[in-house]
């Protein structure tokens, strides 16, 4: 199984922390996005839209990181990364949608380079950018984690799930962005948490062959 992915990506990075938490064995494939890899007539073969990450195992090539992951844990049920009751696989998708839905594609890369190169937003505008969707988002987490009386030390229950893989990634890119995570405890904990899970440590981007 080889991952095309680039080592700051957040689809790249919460992909990465599925496989670790699956155990899964994987061949990481780095495809530089400051280079424009992405955009070699080769990668968008395998995937037409240029984006990072990418699976390639034999002939199957899926794209799009939530369908990998949901793909990932048909394939590989054990150990799961969703509850077993259907009410509550349901919370544990909206909690990674919030990110996945509605902070990360505001945020990506591919955005900030049109509000660089297009629009000629200097950098302070570009971070307001990025702090108004990653506030707003990590500010209904926050609430949908504090409702949850249940809850242990992870985004559901007392073991990571997607929702982990998806929240721990977008923090690495509040922390990049300069986002303030005081007002969100609960987030805070949880990152805490996941940082003390090898597989967490091991899909950080500063632990990646590409990591500069």
């Amino acid at each position: 199984m080889k991952i095309y992915n680039y080592f700051r990506s957040g689809t790249s990075h919460r992909l990465r922390i599925v496989l670790n938490l699956k155990g899964l064995d994987w061949e990481y494939v780095a495809v530089d996005l400051r280079a424009q890899a992405h955009f070699d007539a080769a990668f968008k073969a395998l995937n037409p839209q240029g984006f990072v990450p990418t699976l390639v195992e034999d002939d199957l090539i899926l794209t799009q990181s939530p369908a990998i992951i949901e793909w990932l844990e048909e394939r590989y049920p054990t150990p799961s990364l969703l509850p077993a009751n259907a009410n509550d696989r349901a919370r544990v998708r909206a909690l990674a949608a919030v990110v996945g839905c509605d902070i990360h594609p505001l945020n990506n890369r591919r955005v900030l380079e049109y509000l660089r190169h297009t629009l000629h937003c200097d950098q302070a505008a570009v971070l307001a950018w990025c702090g108004e969707w990653i506030r707003g988002g990590f500010t209904a987490l926050e609430q949908m984690l504090a409702s949850d009386t249940t809850r242990g030390s992870f985004c559901f229950g007392d073991r990571p799930s997607f929702a982990d893989a998806y929240l721990v990634a977008q923090v690495e890119s509040a922390r990049r962005f300069k986002v303030d995570l005081s007002p969100y405890p609960n987030i805070e904990a949880i990152d805490l948490a996941c940082a003390e899970l090898p597989a967490f440590d091991l899909a950080a981007p500063k632990n990646q062959p590409d990591a500069l």
